[in-house]
């Protein structure tokens, strides 16, 4: 139990800088739409949805790769294998940036801003820069520094913020009223580029803020290691390639398979647009992933059933903590969604579908222990590549006829069958009895919660409703807590599981 109470606290940790950060980020999104055209606003999109994928490419499953050997059976030195992978890292990294670089026009071109190559070289020395740091940033996550981890992220988003609130806000007023102060360095046509140069110079401070994780240690490259870390991370880049897809490919069909063009762009709008209600449990998930890795690395050393039951209790927790969140937003979503225009409400309905297709894609994560610890990864790429699949499938399908509805259907099928296809090939390979039966019954109690919620709920007293649905949160949320401090664990399968055996 003190396993998971310490993998609680890092979860609340980590998700304070992953809370604020998208939170803010979040909030830019008016002071963008409000300041610049809609054509420019779509290359920021644009580009930030390339950045996305070429972080995922840059990283090839690295930071996974090093917690797994850092943790490995054969006894590896944690250092060498931490030192092995900055140095690749750093190499891959340079050569991107040099090759970009070196075709900066046609990357442009790519990107959708041809006219403005600076923007597309700031975005690629940006990427370069947090591709190289994202290891060190592991490795605190390795050595238990959830504070400093939460630190220095919440350093790079407040500069970040900052500068963003400096370029775009404070000097078009010291512009116009004394332009002399900056004439030097500022440009009023400059325009979206000043929220690439504030990425820029926020992943460029992360370098010295990080020179503590980057010296005090030797320096080594072990080829024969870099192999092995390569030959176990590589499906995972094809896993994160297609995990990205996945959230994204959605968006990127949708105008060519509504049945009105002229009304597609509209109606995704309204579609992402309340997708964002969904972002606290994206940010839960996200502060989730980042303690849950060094977690079941750390557990994986243990000998025994106590480090199975340690991952089911993971499993438990998240389950009625998103459990939780979920009545916690849909209880109050007649005040949430005032953070986006009225116009805009028509698409609340995605908003309990999205929300539990995060929730499925949260327990696929949990699940992913039988394949990370089993040294099989390949089956995570096999199993987000099905995913994707189904997303594309379904969108094909459904678009057409219920519109953006269908994006969210697809979203909820798709990581329904990998949630579903993940537990089944754990059971195989790595079999851990979850209590598959008390997971379902937290999920149905939330649902009955959220029913009779809606049931007694008075049209247009939104405050009144909102008394009404408070205790049934803090009910919910004690029954879910009960429940799982009452919850014991299920006897283990007697046979060795096949993590012990050879792969």
């Amino acid at each position: 139990m003190a396993g998971i109470k310490s993998l609680v606290k890092d979860t609340a940790i980590y998700g304070l800088s992953s809370i604020i950060g998208r939170f803010l980020n979040w909030c830019l999104v008016p002071l963008y739409t409000f300041t610049f055209a809609q054509s420019e606003y779509g290359v920021v999109t644009y580009v930030y949805a390339a950045v996305a994928i070429a972080m995922i490419v840059l990283t090839y499953g690295m930071e996974t790769g090093f917690f797994r050997f850092a943790n490995h059976e054969k006894g590896y030195d944690p250092m060498e294998v931490y030192s092995t992978g900055l140095m690749s890292l750093a190499v891959s990294s340079a050569a991107f940036a040099a090759a970009a670089l070196l075709f900066i026009h046609p990357v442009a071109g790519l990107l959708h801003c041809a006219a403005h190559p600076s923007y597309a070289a700031m975005m690629v020395l940006a990427v370069a820069l947090d591709a190289f740091t994202a290891l060190p940033f592991s490795y605190l996550r390795y050595k238990k520094r959830p504070v400093r981890f939460a630190v220095l992220k919440l350093v790079n988003i407040g500069l970040n913020i900052g500068l963003n609130l400096f370029f775009i806000l404070l000097c078009p007023v010291i512009w116009k009223h004394n332009p002399g102060l900056i004439a030097s360095w500022y440009d009023p046509d400059f325009g979206i580029g000043y929220i690439f140069l504030a990425n820029l110079i926020a992943s460029a401070v992360n370098l010295p803020l990080l020179l503590p994780e980057l010296r005090g240690f030797r320096w080594r490259f072990n080829g024969a290691l870099w192999r092995s870390m390569i030959r176990y991370s590589a499906p995972l880049l094809v896993l994160g390639i297609a995990g990205i897809l996945n959230q994204t490919v959605n968006t990127l069909l949708f105008p060519y398979l509504y049945r009105d063009p002229a009304q597609a762009m509209a109606e995704l709008g309204i579609y992402n647009a309340n997708y964002k209600i969904a972002i606290v449990m994206v940010m839960f998930i996200q502060a989730f992933r980042f303690a849950y890795e060094p977690f079941i690395f750390a557990k994986a050393k243990e000998q025994g059933e106590d480090k199975l039951k340690s991952y089911a209790d993971a499993m438990k927790w998240f389950v009625v903590f998103s459990m939780v969140i979920f009545l916690g937003v849909m209880f109050y979503l007649d005040i949430i969604r005032h953070f986006i225009n009225s116009t805009y409400f028509s698409g609340l309905k995605v908003v309990p579908i999205v929300m539990m297709a995060e929730v499925f894609f949260g327990v696929f994560f949990n699940l992913s222990v039988w394949y990370k610890l089993t040294d099989r990864t390949l089956w995570g790429m096999w199993l987000s590549v099905g995913g994707l699949c189904v997303t594309l499938l379904l969108n094909f399908l459904l678009v057409p006829r219920i519109g953006y509805m269908g994006c969210a259907w697809a979203a909820f099928g798709c990581y329904g069958a990998m949630m579903l296809a993940s537990y089944w090939a754990g059971q195989v390979h790595m079999p851990i009895r979850y209590g598959v039966g008390r997971l379902a019954s937290y999920v149905l109690l939330a649902l009955l919660f959220w029913g009779m919620a809606e049931a007694i709920a008075i049209p247009g007293r939104e405050w009144l409703n909102m008394a009404i649905r408070t205790p049934l949160l803090i009910l919910g949320g004690r029954l879910g807590g009960r429940a799982g401090r009452r919850a014991r664990p299920h006897p283990h399968h007697s046979r060795p599981p096949p993590c012990a055996r050879t792969p």
